[in-house]
């Protein structure tokens, strides 16, 4: 197994830590964003969108989206389970990983704030409102569901891991680089901080990856 990433990936963040929840070993290959090398012809071979995560498993085109290649491993190496066996308790994981996943990560990713702040003369400071109001749209939504709904138990589906808790740990993680207030989330935080205390997690998280800031 080999992937495309990038240490402050939300994306290949949420991958990196299935892929230490089900024992995989990955050769990962960074990709600087912020020098652009997503966008040279190179890597437009491999991932048209010049996006992370592109991910290989053996021969073939690579797979993207993290979402997708969390399903891929689920198939392939279903221990242990990452989603619910019970049909609605697996819908409802997913669900809530697609609140991230979906709806809140892609508003605050650079290719969108760079654009946005191109096209339309937005200041850096007023784009940072913008990605904090998108954070916490979606801490709110998570916060509300997560607090109120049956389904929630030690993590965001029942009692074990799922999909939905490594897309909540990739939100997390970034309130503290865009500096969002995170008080008014105590069912995330509480979920959160537990994911974040096991070595799977720990081992996956940004700062611990090549080329993350000291």
């Amino acid at each position: 197994m080999k992937m495309y990433g990038n240490w402050r990936s939300a994306a290949a963040f949420r991958v990196r830590i299935a892929l230490n929840l089900k024992g995989l070993a990955c050769e990962e290959t960074f990709i600087d964003l912020d020098a652009g090398d997503q966008f040279e012809p190179e890597y437009l071979a491999i991932n048209p969108q010049g996006a992370v995560p592109a991910f290989f498993d053996g021969d073939g085109p690579p797979l993207t989206q993290s979402l997708a290649i969390l399903d891929y491993l689920e198939d392939i190496h279903p221990e242990p389970a990452l989603l619910p066996s019970d049909p609605k308790a697996r819908a409802r994981a997913r669900s809530l990983a697609q609140v991230v996943a979906c709806d809140t990560h892609p508003l605050y990713v650079p290719r969108v704030r760079n654009y946005l702040m191109s096209a339309y003369d937005i200041p850096k400071d007023g784009m940072m409102g913008f990605v904090r109001h998108w954070f916490e749209t979606g801490l709110k939504t998570l916060e509300t569901r997560l607090a109120h709904e049956p389904g929630t138990g030690r993590y965001a589906q029942g009692d074990a891991i799922s999909h939905a808790d490594l897309c909540l740990v990739s939100l997390w993680v970034g309130t503290g680089i865009f500096g969002v207030e995170t008080a008014p989330y105590p069912t995330v935080r509480r979920i959160a901080e537990d994911c974040l205390g096991q070595e799977a997690f720990a081992r996956a998280h940004p700062l611990r990856q090549p080329g993350a800031p000291a």
